[in-house]
């Protein structure tokens, strides 16, 4: 019994209000004998299919369980497969094939083309530039724990560099700002725990199974901090890198200053990420003000020259 041909009857049946086994033998090749098993087999998977007889009568999927095609529009189912076409990074293909195959027969007689002309006009891509670390593997290994409540046992680097072994819970993958992350329970930490996927090596499934426990999403957003923790200052830019400076401030946020620079009320946080960040600019980027973030750039950039006058 091939599973693809029980997908494409299902699908035919979806598709059309009643259909004979004579017809569905023909059109997959097959025996009306082996139709019949087809049809107990799509029965015992959970999808409701009668038969009727005589004239006119054939196999048929319920009323109750088919989906009016008018429920959805063309934005709708549009919008459906941009999200399939978003997730293939983390689907297997043949599960991408299913789940398009089914969303494509939703669609309207002589809308298809229209259809996919729309879902084609955002194209997203989740997969790593070069040089990143491929997650795939690892989200493979996280979804068939998650599927059968399996313990994951791997190697974490903290944000220092220090590498410890854990064994953890997995809850929920969670995709931020094109990272992959996991929310699981740490046994060694006793809490729930963020874990980055790109951070772990030796990722494996344990034999054990856990009881799942509760738990929330992940904080993710900083909206209600952010007024407490950020600051507003201003800095000194070339033009050439005010293509990444836009993708952390607003587009009015600058007003030129010579040819070649532009003063810019840039939003910052006192940490090292932040600190960091003006510093990959260089000398295209000056603090201005305030004079404290001022001095501790300078700071930093002593302790960088140090490390070479060493040597």
């Amino acid at each position: 019994m091939k599973v693809d041909r029980l997908i494409s009857i299902i699908l035919t049946l979806l598709d059309r209000k009643r259909i004979g086994a004579q017809e569905l033998a023909e059109m997959y090749e097959v025996s009306p004998r082996t139709i019949y098993r087809d049809i107990d087999a799509i029965n015992m998977a959970g999808v409701p299919v009668r038969s009727t007889s005589g004239a006119g009568g054939g196999f048929e999927i319920m009323r109750e369980y088919k989906i009016d095609r008018s429920v959805f529009s063309a934005a709708d189912l549009s919008a459906i497969l941009m999200g399939l076409s978003g997730l293939s990074s983390m689907m297997r293909s043949d599960e991408l094939a299913n789940a398009l195959a089914k969303v494509k027969n939703l669609m309207p007689a002589g809308r298809a083309s229209d259809i996919e002309l729309r879902a084609n006009q955002v194209y997203i891509d989740l997969s790593p530039w070069l040089g990143e670390k491929d997650v795939q593997p690892y989200l493979e290994i996280i979804k068939t724990a998650l599927r059968e409540s399996r313990l994951l046992s791997f190697e974490y680097a903290d944000r220092h560099g220090n590498r410890t072994a854990r064994t953890a819970e997995p809850y929920q993958l969670v995709l931020k700002g094109g990272q992959w992350y996991w929310q699981g329970y740490c046994h060694a930490r006793e809490d729930f725990r963020l874990f980055k996927l790109s951070r772990m090596a030796g990722l494996r499934i344990r034999d054990e199974r856990f009881k799942p426990r509760e738990f929330k999403n992940p904080q993710l957003g900083f909206a209600d901090i952010l007024p407490t923790v950020r600051t507003m200052i201003k800095i000194r830019v070339h033009d050439s890198i005010m293509d990444r400076i836009l993708d952390y401030c607003a587009d009015d946020s600058y007003t030129p200053d010579g040819d070649e620079h532009r003063v810019v009320s840039f939003p910052f946080i006192e940490n090292d990420y932040y600190y960091d960040l003006l510093l990959s600019f260089g000398k295209k980027c000056e603090c201005l003000e305030p004079s404290r973030i001022r001095a501790e750039l300078k700071r930093r950039i002593h302790e960088i020259a140090a490390v070479y006058d060493r040597r």
